[in-house]
C-alpha cells in the first residue's frame, strides 16, 4: 500500500514471503516433500532411488510382499510426526499403529507384530508419552497384533515436538490374495469404505487459530478385519490402497499411473461429510485431497461389486462404502471426474502438502 507521508509504495521485504506450494526446484528440503504428492515422488525417484542403486528394490511401495517357501509376507515401515499429538477421535500413538496396520493390510495381510520407536524431545511430560504409549497398546490389542521389539531416543529440548514414533510391520498375506496396483483392469468399480477427508479436518481443527462450529472426529481405525471380510467373499479384489497423505486424489492418481489406465469417478458420489465440506471450504482445500487413516479404496471387477459392498457395508467400518468411479482405457494414467453439472475436471496429483504434518 502507499506510504502516507510520500505517496508512493511502501518498500516490501520479497526475504519475508511464504510460498504455499514451494518451488519445485528448491534445492532445499520443504514441507511439500513430505506431503504424498508430486514433490515427494520426485525426491524419492531422483534422490533416493539413484543413491540406493542396485540395493533399491523397483517396488518401494507402502509395503512389500515378501516370499519365503509357500508363505507370503508383508512387510512395511512408517514414521508419524503428527501435531497436535492429540486430536479428536485420536493421537499419535494410536494412529502408528493404526497406520501401519493399514499398509499390511492394503496387500491382503493380517499383521503380526510391529516394532515400536519413540524419539522424545527432552522436557516432554511423562504423563504425555504414557498417554500416547497407552493409546498405542490399546490399538494394537484392537487390531490383534503383538508389539515385540522397539527403541527410544531422546533429543534435545528445542530439536523436537515432544514425540516421534516409528512403526515397522510384518504380516501373513492371505494366500487367496492377489492384490497391486498391476492387476486393475479396465471396467473394475472404484469402491471408497466411507466418508473422506475426516482425519485431516480432525487435526486442522485443533490447530492454533483454526475453529469450526462441530467437532470432526478422525477416522484412524485398523483397517485389516474389514479387508479379511471382503477377501472371505471370494471376490477377486484387484487393488486395495489407504488414501492418507494427499487424499482419495494423489491414491488415485499413483493408482492409475502404476496400472496405465484412466480413472472416471463421479462427483456426486463422493460420501463428503457435510461438516468436512465446509471446513475445506471455509480452508480453501479440496475434500479429495486431504488425509484419511481410517479408509480404504479397492479396485474389484464389476461382477463381484455386489458382493464386496454387501460384505464392507455389514462390518463398522464399511457401513457407507460406495462405488465413486470406474477404471479406464481412455485417458491413461489421468484421473478425471463428472461434475454435478455435467462437466468433466481432472483429478491432479497434488503438488507439495495442503496439511502439513497430517500423520
Amino acid at each position: 500500500m502507499p506510504d502516507s507521508t510520500t505517496s508512493r509504495p511502501a518498500t516490501i521485504d520479497m526475504e519475508q514471503w511464504v510460498c504455499p506450494i514451494p518451488l519445485r526446484g528448491s534445492p532445499n528440503i520443504v514441507m511439500g516433500h513430505g506431503g504424498g504428492g508430486a514433490m515427494s515422488g520426485e525426491l524419492i525417484e531422483h534422490l533416493f532411488l539413484p543413491a540406493f542403486g542396485p540395493a533399491a528394490d523397483a517396488g518401494m511401495g507402502d509395503s512389500a510382499v515378501l516370499t519365503f517357501g509357500s508363505q507370503r509376507l508383508a512387510f512395511s515401515t512408517d514414521s508419524f510426526v503428527v501435531k497436535p499429538l492429540v486430536f479428536p477421535g485420536g493421537t499419535i500413538g494410536d494412529l502408528a499403529v493404526n497406520g501401519t496396520v493399514n499398509d499390511l493390510a492394503m496387500a491382503g495381510a493380517q499383521p503380526i507384530a510391529l516394532s515400536t520407536a519413540f524419539i522424545l524431545e527432552e522436557g516432554t511430560a511423562l504423563d504425555d508419552i504414557a498417554r500416547v504409549a497407552q493409546a498405542l497398546g490399546t490399538a494394537a490389542l484392537a487390531a490383534g497384533v503383538k508389539l515385540v521389539t522397539g527403541d527410544t531416543k531422546v533429543v534435545d529440548a528445542g530439536h523436537g515436538d515432544g514425540i516421534y514414533v516409528n512403526t515397522a510391520g510384518i504380516g501373513l498375506v492371505d494366500p487367496r490374495a492377489d492384490i497391486r496396483p498391476q492387476r486393475a483392469a479396465v471396467g473394475d468399480a472404484v469402491i471408497v469404505s466411507g466418508d473422506i477427508g475426516v482425519h485431516g479436518v480432525a487435526v486442522m481443527s485443533c490447530r492454533e487459530g483454526l475453529e469450526f462450529a462441530t467437532t470432526v472426529a478422525s477416522d484412524t481405525a485398523p483397517l485389516n478385519g474389514l479387508v479379511a471380510a471382503m477377501i472371505d467373499t471370494g471376490a477377486d479384489v484387484h487393488v486395495l490402497r489407504d488414501p492418507t497423505r494427499g487424499g482419495v486424489a494423489a491414491t488415485l492418481n499413483e493408482l492409475a499411473r502404476a496400472a496405465g489406465l484412466g480413472i472416471a469417478l463421479d462427483e456426486r458420489s463422493f460420501p463428503i461429510p457435510a461438516d468436512v465440506r465446509d471446513a475445506c471450504g471455509l480452508l480453501g482445500l479440496d475434500p479429495l485431497q486431504v488425509a484419511n487413516e481410517g479408509k480404504l479404496l479397492a479396485f474389484v471387477p464389476a461382477g463381484d461389486t455386489d458382493r464386496v459392498l454387501a460384505a464392507m457395508h455389514a462390518h463398522p467400518l464399511g457401513a457407507r462404502a460406495t462405488v465413486i468411479g470406474t477404471c479406464v482405457a481412455e485417458h491413461p494414467g489421468i484421473v478425471v471426474a463428472r461434475t454435478a453439472l455435467g462437466g468433466t475436471r481432472v483429478v491432479d496429483l497434488p503438488i507439495g502438502e495442503q496439511l502439513p504434518r497430517i500423520c
